[in-house]
């Protein structure tokens, strides 16, 4: 585990890269694959599970919840058991954690309280608190730290909510829906649903765990009352965590491999293949992966990114050294992520010589000369993937708490300072 600076000179690319690299498992599916697995009627397994703070604080809440999680080796087994007794479950700066517990809580027989960090206090909570109402749970609070008061059940039924600012709503309901005595027949009512993706593997997973769930209609997804099948998942590498690497690719004019890209997946971070295409770069399938090549002069794009906001950070990055003007668009639900994610793109690319003007729902870049300086994080990983992506083009860039970086993959500033031969400590 590489001892990273703060602030860490961010290494620079002084030609053109050719690696290849293999990247941890996917969050997104580790957490829902856990989540699962403590629902089941027996135990399983979660084969190559990301180890990171959020995973980690997942496999504690379930724990903490009454089932048996052992992370000690690169399996995760998850062993259910019933959700009984009082428990604390710190949500960190895990959205899916303050989410997806919630409604599992709902089913102990105790009382289940959740906080997380100060940050966390500000993400939106109060649309599944008061779905979960409406569908019969006890609970205090509409924002952390609040507290769910199980009774062992959980009628269930039909619900509204308005998800426009985090498809982690809908995903949530239907996790645990199956476990209630009604199911779930969730429906959104709102501004469109962001990351749709998100809820597609949600459901895909759930199918796989033998649940019934109907997505056929329009802003409404039914889950039907009955077992969940245990399954042994085997966790993907997660495709988000790829973009800051394939992006090196582009900046740098060379090219970088991602080992195992699955040929069909859920996971948001697939749209980066043409994502980078539309910016010039040569995107191609190879035996062992993915593999990107940058071009000569990077180009901008103006492209919609509701679906994938979670790539905004790298994009707006990779934007902000291409040759020619870019708009990015449908990401104003950002704002609600880890930090004000436009905001403080516009403000630290900004500070870097960008030219970015900040819009109520995206960003508008147009070429200008970058230079060195402090790049802020805001204690979100996607920032520091942003920062680390302009300073592999532009000399003396430095990132702060590259730290954060540990949220979804484990010593980061090592690995990638060893792909440019850079040293960090």
């Amino acid at each position: 585990m590489t001892s990273a600076p703060d602030p860490w000179p961010a290494p620079r690319a002084h030609a053109p890269v050719a690696v290849t690299v293999s990247l941890p498992g996917s969050k997104s599916l580790t957490n829902r694959a856990l989540v699962l697995a403590a629902l089941a009627e027996e135990p399983s397994v979660v084969r190559r599970a990301l180890r990171s703070r959020d995973t980690l604080l997942m496999a504690s809440a379930l724990t903490a919840l009454g089932s048996r999680v052992d992370t000690t080796g690169e399996d995760w087994r998850v062993t259910p058991a019933p959700f009984a007794g009082d428990a604390a479950v710190d949500c960190g700066l895990a959205g899916t954690v303050m989410r997806f517990v919630p409604p599992v809580a709902g089913l102990s027989t105790g009382r289940v309280g959740f906080d997380g960090d100060p940050h966390m206090r500000t993400r939106p909570v109060g649309e599944v608190l008061g779905a979960l109402r409406t569908l019969g749970v006890d609970v205090e609070g509409d924002a952390l730290p609040f507290t769910v008061r199980g009774t062992g059940s959980v009628r269930g039924g039909t619900v509204v909510v308005d998800a426009s600012s985090s498809s982690q709503f809908i995903s949530a309901l239907l996790l645990a829906g199956a476990r209630y005595d009604e199911g779930v027949d969730v429906r959104h009512d709102g501004k469109p649903v962001p990351s749709l993706p998100h809820i597609d593997m949600t459901v895909a997973m759930l199918r796989e765990h033998g649940v019934e769930v109907d997505d056929g209609g329009a802003n409404r997804w039914t889950v039907a009352p009955g077992p969940v099948r245990p399954v042994d998942h085997l966790i993907e590498p997660d495709l988000s965590n790829a973009a800051p690497f394939l992006a090196l690719a582009a900046v740098s004019g060379g090219s970088v491999t991602v080992r195992d890209w699955p040929t069909e997946t859920t996971q948001a971070g697939d749209a980066l293949r043409g994502i980078l295409a539309a910016m010039g770069c040569v995107v191609e399938r190879v035996p062992e992966g993915l593999r990107v090549t940058g071009p000569e002069e990077l180009q901008g794009v103006d492209v919609d990114l509701h679906d994938v906001g979670e790539l905004a950070p790298a994009v707006a990055a990779l934007c902000a050294l291409a040759a020619t003007p870019s708009h990015l668009r449908g990401i104003a639900h950002i704002r609600h992520h880890e930090t004000d994610r436009l905001a403080a793109l516009a403000r630290e690319l900004g500070g870097l010589g960008a030219d970015v003007v900040e819009h109520a729902d995206g960003l508008s870049l147009r070429p200008a000369a970058l230079h060195g300086g402090l790049f802020h994080t805001y204690a979100d990983h996607r920032m520091a993937h942003a920062g680390v992506i302009v300073g592999a083009a532009v000399d003396g860039v430095l990132v702060e708490n590259v730290a954060t970086t540990a949220k979804t993959f484990p010593d980061f500033p090592g690995t990638w300072s060893g792909l440019l031969g850079a040293t960090t400590s």
